[in-house]
């Protein structure tokens, strides 16, 4: 561990949610048990002893109500709250910007999706460790079925053996003058990528895989929803009655 090193969050909550179908609710704001879901997120961070700061991105009209959520429910580590851009890649930019003047390059960076609320203690910990170790992490999920690999939508080139392919998930974690760097490289050439791990493969930047926790899932559709609400009632269930 470097000397007076920090181990920041970036969340990015700046999505719509369009695939969600909810008019006028983006999805990392629905209701999961009377708090919004990108709280049950930043509460794994916030009562973690590991995380010194986090910052968001999120849709410029809801910072003011995103304020309001964090006072509501004790959310003191977040310092920075800034405007998304128009993608993700774009949304990160903004975050990795924001935290630049306040941030040394040695510095940890776990970029996190605000609509992923499972992320556990113990994962949040190995991708620190991983950072220190490695240089990065990607955290990443053994794919369970084959994956095809099409061009075109019809036509199938490729099946990779399933036993080597992986999901990429989150958190993705750097130094933070890395990470900036890569982006910035972005910025300059005029690309825009999925997220993090997309960005390092074509910058061809060594990463480091991190076997994530199960059910580390990214709420995006309707269906990933009502999986989610299941899957925190069986794990309140668990915790209270042991099973």
């Amino acid at each position: 561990m470097a000397a007076n090193e920090k181990v920041k969050v970036l969340i990015f909550a700046g999505g719509a949610g369009r695939r969600m179908n909810a008019r006028s609710l983006p999805k990392q704001f629905l209701q999961v048990y009377g708090k919004p879901v990108i709280i049950h997120t930043l509460e794994h961070f916030e009562y973690h002893d590991m995380i010194d700061e986090i910052v968001i991105v999120c849709l410029k009209n809801w910072i003011s109500e995103l304020k309001g959520m964090l006072n509501r429910f004790g959310i003191r580590k977040v310092t920075i709250i800034v405007p998304g851009g128009k993608t993700g890649h774009k949304s990160i930019w903004e975050g990795l910007k924001a935290m630049r003047s306040s941030t040394d390059d040695q510095d940890i960076v776990l970029i996190h999706d605000g609509v992923r609320p499972l992320i556990t203690d113990e994962l949040i910990e190995a991708n620190i460790n991983a950072v220190r170790k490695y240089g990065n992490a990607i955290t990443c999920e053994a794919a369970r079925e084959s994956v095809v690999m099409s061009t075109n939508g019809v036509d199938i080139q490729q099946v990779p053996n399933r036993d080597f392919m992986y999901v990429a998930k989150a958190p993705q974690s750097f130094r933070f003058g890395e990470v900036y760097g890569a982006y910035e490289q972005a910025e300059q050439a005029g690309y825009q990528t999925i997220d993090s791990s997309h960005l390092y493969g074509i910058q061809k930047r060594h990463m480091h895989l991190l076997h994530s926790t199960r059910n580390n899932m990214k709420i995006t559709e309707p269906a990933d929803f009502y999986i989610y609400k299941a899957l925190y009632e069986a794990m309140e269930a668990q915790q209270i009655y042991g099973f």
